[in-house]
């Protein structure tokens, strides 16, 4: 349920209530770190609106009701925006939307009246130009009337097109859109950013706006932001309907929004219909929605309902409640990284939320636990977030007992002992160990892991035996096993080592891309890892690059470059990855191949189980040849789930979810 706010009534509580919120604007738009949620600041907003509503002639002129967005950054040229851009006006109830609909009804004076209703994407908004069909600008919203020129950063979106194509693109178009970041690139960007002891990104929106006002455009390539446009403001002469606007900007080669996110409707019923499914697939989505937008179709309606000032009247958004539990911190522990950075992870009585039962939840660090004032004991309101990772987002205080106390970051390594330290500029507190046993363990595991080697039937449980009784202490030695080592493991039968050793051997032949993930090289995640083996072709050529030739990669910089240098430069690296061929790990990068029109094209791929010819590297590659992609997981998105024997709770979900099963036979006639 949403709360509710409370109305205030005295001009001191107003003031006060005003600079609370131009405070936490500070936190969001100038230093991307919001310490509340939207939903908590909207209700702020409101309470500010009611008052002034009532007080006119105490309106303030710094309110935030009276102006729109941020003001332009330091660092980037102002451009002014021809048409102003303005925020939507929010809801929260199907109330609310009914209000909106019968004012849209009254203003137009119209008994049926047709809506366009959208996704609303959680990202970024932004406005973009294009003349005699070439991009030219890229502005953000400022102020509404002058933002930032950021053409140089968004240049770097990959599917934005620099220049349209089709029929009738008119000499001038200005259109809006969003900049967003896909789930999977968000958790890759804060798990970076944790290994480098940042302080992590809360949301994906504020990730793609802190992108954005990056002054390096190599450094804003890197962080894989994507971009959809949803409406023109100029050169649509001709276009009557907001569902027309959505097929003209996909004519042009615009990325905008499928017919399957869009809907056209007329009474509250049919919108909340859709409202109601698009939230059912919010978790299947590769990005963060937070509602709906509800916009009237018919654009030569736009110029009667006008504008409040701040906000349209043609359109408003529906925003979708967070999905929160509540439940108990019974403990707090301390999780170490393969990098030493030392994490705390709430160990919280188990609560369903959204979809599955949540015992754990990460504090990030030892700053965000102070910020927060999160005690051992105490009750907590826990959210899935972009990051998925289930969040504390805040403590009832009025329900901490006095038993519950404040945690506070051990001041030695509770694996090894060793003394923690902290760098000036970090929020991070590190083992500097690079023996310790909790890091040898994230390092071992994550070399095994689907995002490097994919070595089935090695999951942590089983490295932590191995580790445990001596058996392997570095990634090499997981070459030397053999049967009876593994006999010494708890609940290992005959199957089972015959098991994990075949799928040792087979990673053997393994993608120099995944090899290289595996080596865990400072800042090279899966897209750089990917540009590097492309680039380079063979392992031997990469170790033997200056960090000059590295800098020619798109995707590299110098931070990157200095730490791939360094890292082949280390004695102790360079004796381990000479244990690793000579035990047999041959890393390779397959020549490009395209087949074109393949039935495989533009279809998402899942795998499960273990193939009997197939490593699932090759069976990746073999459907990347051929136009397709793959995905770890399962969604109504999927196209195939391609099974091996053995396979997980993907089998489940696909029947579940009505998505095509292929044999391995299958698939081998379809290739």
């Amino acid at each position: 349920m949403h709360k509710k706010f409370e109305k205030i009534h005295t001009q001191k509580e107003y003031i006060e209530l005003i600079d609370t919120i131009c405070e936490h604007d500070r936190h969001y738009y100038d230093e991307c770190k919001p310490v509340i949620s939207d939903y908590e600041y909207d209700l702020l907003v409101k309470q500010a609106e009611a008052f002034e509503k009532e007080h006119p002639n105490l309106v303030l002129s710094y309110s935030p009701t009276q102006r729109v967005g941020e003001k332009p950054s330091k660092g980037f040229r102002e451009g002014e925006h021809k048409v102003p851009m303005l925020s939507l006006a929010n809801t929260y109830s199907k109330e609310e939307v009914q209000e909106y609909v019968e004012r849209v009804h009254k203003l137009l004076e119209k008994e049926k009246v047709l809506f366009c209703v959208e996704l609303k994407m959680d990202g970024t908004s932004i406005s973009l130009r294009y003349e005699e069909g070439h991009f030219v600008r890229a502005l953000t919203r400022g102020d509404g009337r002058v933002g930032d020129d950021v053409t140089a950063n968004v240049k770097t979106i990959k599917s934005l097109p620099l220049k349209l194509f089709g029929k009738n693109i008119p000499a001038i178009l200005e259109i809006r859109g969003e900049v967003f970041l896909t789930k999977k690139v968000f958790q890759q960007m804060n798990a970076q950013r944790e290994e480098e002891g940042l302080e992590l990104w809360a949301n994906p929106r504020n990730a793609a706006a802190g992108s954005l006002k990056l002054l390096d455009p190599k450094e804003v390539a890197k962080r894989g932001l994507n971009i959809i446009t949803y409406a023109i403001v100029e050169g649509g002469e001709g276009i009557k309907s907001q569902y027309e606007v959505n097929h003209h900007l996909h004519q042009w080669g615009l990325p905008a929004a499928t017919a399957r996110h869009l809907a056209r409707c007329t009474t509250t019923e049919e919108i909340f219909h859709f409202a109601d499914r698009i939230h059912k697939e919010r978790d299947d989505l590769a990005f963060e929605i937070d509602g709906i937008v509800i916009k009237v179709d018919d654009l030569p309606s736009y110029q009667i309902l006008g504008t409040t000032g701040k906000a349209p009247r043609f359109a408003v958004a529906y925003k979708f409640a967070p999905e929160q539990a509540v439940t108990k911190i019974e403990a707090i522990s301390i999780q170490v990284g393969k990098t030493g950075v030392l994490t705390p992870v709430a160990e919280l009585t188990p609560v369903h939320l959204a979809g599955s039962t949540i015992a754990r939840a990460t504090l990030h660090n030892e700053d965000e636990i102070k910020r927060k004032d999160i005690r051992v004991g105490d009750w907590v309101v826990v959210e899935k977030g972009g990051d998925v990772i289930p969040k504390v987002v805040e403590v009832d205080v009025k329900k901490r007992s006095p038993t519950a106390h404040v945690w506070k970051m051990p001041h030695r390594c509770p694996a090894c002992e060793t003394e923690v330290v902290r760098s000036e500029g970090e929020v991070a507190v590190r083992c500097p160990n690079p023996r310790c046993s909790a890091r040898r363990y994230r390092r071992i595991a994550f070399f095994a892991s689907k995002h490097a080697m994919d070595i089935e039937h090695l999951g942590d449980k089983v490295v932590e035996q191995l580790i445990t009784k001596g058996l392997v202490s570095r990634i090499s030695d997981l070459y030397t096993l053999d049967a009876n080592v593994l006999a010494e493991l708890e609940g290992f039968k005959e199957k089972s080592i015959h098991n994990l050793l075949s799928s040792i051997e087979k990673s053997k032949k393994c993608l120099l891309s995944r090899f290289l993930m595996g080596l865990q090289i400072k800042y090279v995640g899966e897209e750089t890892g990917e540009a590097l083996a492309e680039h380079a072709s063979d392992l031997e050529t990469l170790m033997r690059m200056k960090k000059e030739e590295l800098l020619e990669i798109e995707g590299v910089g110098e931070k990157v470059a200095t730490s791939i240098v360094e890292y082949f430069s280390d004695s102790n690296n360079l004796e381990e990855i000479h244990l690793l061929l000579k035990h047999g790990v041959a890393p390779k990068q397959p020549p490009k191949k395209k087949i074109e029109g393949h039935p495989f094209a533009h279809k998402t791929f899942v795998l499960t189980g273990t193939l009997a010819h197939y490593s699932r590297d090759e069976a990746s590659l073999l459907i990347k040849e051929r136009g397709g992609k793959t995905s770890s997981s399962i969604s109504k998105q999927t196209d195939f789930l391609l099974l091996g024997t053995e396979p997980g709770s993907k089998y489940d979900k696909a029947k579940e979810l009505g998505v095509a099963i292929l044999s391995e036979s299958e698939f081998e006639k379809m290739l």
